[in-house]
Formats: C-alpha cells, sequence, structure tokens
C-alpha cells in the first residue's frame, strides 16, 4: 500500500508535473469565467518554470544530500566481504525489449560495483532490485544487472540476486533476507552499499532500520561539491530534472522517517547521531 501512495503522492508532488499541472489549469480557467485567476496561474507557473529551471535551486537541494556520506575507507582492515549495489541503473523496460544493457545516469552503480568486485575478489556482490513499474511492467532489473556485471568480468557464482524490491525500504528488507537465508552474510564483517550519492541518506537510514550495519560508497555524483551551490542552469530542462530528482529524496527521507522506515529525518554518518536525533 505504501508503494502504490507513495507514486499517487509524487505524481502531483513532482515539481516538473506541478508547474505543468498550475499552467495547463489555468489555460483552460482563461476560456471560463474564471480568466482572471486563468492568468494568475499561467503567469505563476511560467515564473516557476523559469526559476526552477534556471536558477541554482536545483543544486541547492541536491548538495546536502551528495555530502552527508563520505566514502569509506577501502584501506582499513579488514576487506569488504560484500558489495551491495542498489537497482535503478538501467531501463529494464526499454532492455528487455531491446535485448541490450540500457543504462541511464545512475549506470554509476552497476560500474563502480563491478570496479569494487574486481578489486576485492573475495567479496559476494549483492545486486537488490526488482520491477518498479506501474503503468509499464517489464522484467526483474535483476537479471539485467547479473547479465552486465558478468560483461565486466565478475563471476556469476559471486552475485547474490534479490529480485523483487520496488523501493529503497524493500531493498533493504527483503536483501537482507536474502543474505541471511543464503548464509552469505554474518555479523561483523564489512558490506559497502553502492548507489547514486544523493539517494545515500535515505539509503542508510533504511538498511540500519532493518538491522544492516553498511559502510556507504557514493557514486553518481551530479555537483562537484560546494561550488556548484551557485551555479545556475542553461537549459530548463536540466534544471527542472535536477530539482525533482532532489526534492524525490527530500520528500522520501520525511515519508521513511514518519512511517517508521528510517529512524531518522535526515542520517547522519555516526548512527548514533541517528538514535539521538
Amino acid at each position: 500500500m505504501f508503494f502504490y501512495l507513495a507514486k499517487a503522492v509524487w505524481f502531483v508532488l513532482q515539481p516538473s508535473t506541478f508547474i505543468a499541472l498550475l499552467i495547463g489549469y489555468g489555460a483552460i480557467l482563461i476560456w471560463t469565467g474564471w480568466a482572471r485567476w486563468g492568468r494568475r496561474f499561467v503567469s505563476i507557473g511560467a515564473i516557476l518554470l523559469l526559476v526552477v529551471g534556471l536558477s541554482p535551486l536545483g543544486n541547492a537541494l541536491i548538495l546536502p544530500l551528495e555530502d552527508r556520506f563520505p566514502r569509506a575507507d577501502l584501506d582499513q582492515e579488514p576487506a569488504p566481504a560484500g558489495l551491495i549495489i542498489l537497482g535503478g541503473a538501467e531501463n529494464r523496460l526499454v532492455g528487455s525489449a531491446r535485448k541490450a544493457p540500457t543504462l541511464n545516469e545512475a549506470g554509476e552503480r552497476l560500474l563502480e560495483g563491478a570496479m569494487l568486485a574486481l578489486r576485492f575478489p573475495n567479496a559476494k556482490v549483492a545486486f537488490s532490485g526488482g520491477d518498479a513499474g506501474i503503468l509499464y511492467k517489464s522484467d526483474s532489473e535483476a537479471q539485467g544487472a547479473a547479465d552486465i556485471l558478468t560483461d565486466l568480468g565478475v563471476e556469476r557464482g559471486r552475485l547474490v540476486l534479490e529480485a523483487n524490491a520496488r523501493d529503497t525500504y524493500e531493498n533493504a528488507v527483503f536483501l537482507k533476507k536474502e543474505l541471511d537465508r543464503g548464509g552469505a552474510f554474518s555479523e561483523g564483517t564489512r558490506w559497502l552499499l553502492i548507489t547514486s550519492a544523493y539517494h545515500m541518506p535515505r539509503s542508510m537510514g533504511a538498511f540500519r532500520q532493518a538491522g544492516f550495519d553498511v559502510e556507504p560508497w557514493p557514486v553518481d555524483y551530479r555537483t562537484r561539491g560546494p561550488e556548484d551551490f551557485t551555479k545556475p542552469f542553461d537549459k530548463v530542462s536540466e534544471g527542472l530534472r535536477r530539482v525533482d530528482t532532489a526534492t524525490r529524496e527530500w520528500v522520501g527521507l520525511l515519508a521513511y522517517w514518519l512511517s517508521g522506515r528510517t529512524n531518522a529525518l535526515f542520517p547522519a554518518p555516526d548512527p548514533t547521531e541517528d538514535s539521538r536525533g
């Protein structure tokens, strides 16, 4: 129920969609007896479109997410016993139809996962990702990820695949059960969590809540760092996409905290700070 409710709420709250609905509704009102309100809605929507699309707002929103968790120290002993790669790096709807890998902007999740797997040849490589589509269904992302990882040099025998998760919380819960069932996980071992940097706070919170102590390995950075805080966009579409991405994470963090899927509104690198918060 949470999954479908979250999808429905986000459809309306997504900034780009909200702006489009505002302009569209205003345009309809212009042709009715509410023309004055229609012009107001269209004007507000147009201003929002320019501000959200061209201003540094998207960077300002995503930077705190990206900079929240630094990368784990790979030189620290012991070496990682396992690597966890979260789904979202491939368009399976297109990939399954074309019979070809179709990586998206988050493709670094799989690429860096493979690189770390080659660096730590004794580590298990776990992938979690199912089909999160509602209108259009595809096969599980796990199968496509397995094919890509093996093509990149990771032995298939090292892979642990979880193919049913539809969101971040299910990633954590379902994968923990899969690893426990297969005997691949043991307390006190190091596991790296590989996902997009902006997605790391919510992911770490969900895995901690599921009782899975993981270390962050953020990838897929969208900004250079603090110097991008005031950097505007030269394309409205890029600014809108950045704001959509960041807003989705902030809304997701709030929803996860309110629903008990994390124990902190903004999970911190030190888990003891979460419990105090």
